[in-house]
């Protein structure tokens, strides 16, 4: 299982160079502009625009879980969003947002 943590970024560009070198790994996804994924072995990163979500907040949270057979979501205590999910279900999820996204490296279990 991957711990996945979800933040805003105004400046998807700039966010991916920081997350490179925090990280130490490229995106496994990107959407110019808008979004960027980022996986290693422990993690689950993803960098979102978000017009709901001031740059620099928490998305959300959640596992990516090979064994989940299904998207979840839910609130815990806090009014935290927490989503389970597997890497394909991360994949489709991507490629509905955005068509043509190439998510083959995602699906592929890179990162």
């Amino acid at each position: 299982m991957r711990f996945h943590i979800a933040l805003s970024a105004s400046d998807i560009e700039a966010a991916i160079e920081d997350y490179r070198w925090r990280l130490g790994t490229d995106p496994v996804v990107v959407v110019r502009g808008e979004y960027a994924l980022f996986r290693t072995r422990e993690l689950n990163v993803s960098l979102r625009r978000d017009s709901a979500v001031p740059s620099g907040q928490l998305r959300h949270l959640g596992w990516e879980d090979p064994s989940a057979d299904a998207f979840t979501s839910e609130r815990d205590a806090l009014g935290i969003v927490w989503e389970r999910f597997n890497a394909e279900g991360q994949a489709a999820e991507i490629e509905a947002v955005w068509p043509g996204v190439d998510c083959r490296t995602l699906r592929e279990g890179g990162g």
